[in-house]
């Protein structure tokens, strides 16, 4: 194990200790609905992220689909969280108005640039992708420390009520991306090429670029991860029936990956672009901001697909 695994298997640590500090919370509301459940869902994801390198695989696909069982069952549900009056929040909002956004900023500045300098020197060869974003969310925590002047205690205690906010919906992400590769794996591009095949008349690159670009769109809305829907539909759609026929590979690769991003801005799926922001605004619908987005979407996907015709 080199020093970039240990320092992932760090932060894997740390995470779970979140999620078990998530169960522990429940655990202690004495008023809670399903504890047992709810507890016991928070318990087994903090053991795939704190053993999870350890584990035989088995025992991690085993404990997916317990977590899958207990959140079709409803039996993970949010327990009592310390919440701040109204009062204290809008004093708060106040007194830091947008700099409460800094922190935010340090954390993707952060990742960038410990990326960066990951990839183009060698002694940080360290710094992977992964890595780099965690140091950033701790860089980002360290500043919002030193703004808000709060105790330490309250980055666990405000953590975990957030985690508890978002709910099961928290991990859809890590599900849906590995359900792409195992799309593309189970050769879902090949069946998808031969129905495709059947609307794209030979040789129209116009209509190829609106069935990748809307394929895209309405696959990342089922898989609510834009790179997991890229695999499959670029191997089914966009290398047979444009890259194939003499399109520009690099254009077609990069329209086509945020072409899926409209499909982001349209989805539940997407659980930590759409419902995690609803969950840290506390509003009453959870769909509020998916229908402000959608007429952008539909917008920039039209765009996409001029831009892809013209340009690849």
């Amino acid at each position: 194990m080199n020093f970039a695994t240990i320092l992932q298997e760090f932060f894997s640590v740390l995470i779970g200790i979140i999620f078990a500090l998530t169960g522990i919370k429940a655990l202690k509301d004495e008023g809670a609905q399903k504890k047992v459940t709810t507890v016991a869902f928070w318990f087994i994801l903090a053991f795939t992220f704190i053993c999870g390198y350890w584990l035989p695989r088995w025992i991690t696909g085993l404990a997916i689909v317990l977590m899958a069982v207990l959140t079709g069952i409803k039996g993970v549900v949010q327990s009592a969280s310390d919440v701040p009056d109204h009062a204290e929040v809008r004093a708060n909002a106040d007194k830091f108005g947008y700099k409460i956004f800094i922190p935010a900023f340090i954390i993707a500045l952060g990742s960038v640039v410990l990326t960066t300098l990951g990839a183009s020197v060698p002694a940080l060869s360290w710094l992977t992708s992964n890595n780099s974003i965690c140091i950033g969310g701790l860089l980002g925590l360290l500043v919002v420390l030193l703004m808000t002047k709060a105790p330490v205690k309250y980055s666990v205690i405000d953590g975990t009520r957030l985690m508890d906010n978002v709910g099961v919906t928290g991990i859809l992400p890590q599900l849906l991306s590995a359900l792409g590769a195992l799309f593309t794996a189970a050769g879902v591009g090949d069946v998808i090429a031969k129905g495709v095949s059947a609307i794209i008349p030979e040789g129209s690159k116009l209509i190829a670029c609106i069935v990748y670009c809307v394929a895209m769109a309405l696959f990342t809305i089922i898989m609510g991860n834009g790179f997991a829907a890229f695999s499959v539909i670029t191997v089914g759609i966009g290398i047979p029936f444009l890259i194939s026929q003499g399109c520009n590979p690099i254009v077609v690769g990069a329209l086509g990956l945020t072409a899926g991003y409209c499909g982001t801005l349209c989805t539940p799926m997407a659980a930590n672009f759409n419902i995690m922001p609803a969950a840290l605004l506390e509003v009453k619908n959870k769909y509020t901001i998916i229908k402000s987005q959608v007429p952008v979407a539909i917008v920039m996907l039209i765009i996409h697909i001029i831009l892809m015709y013209i340009f690849a």
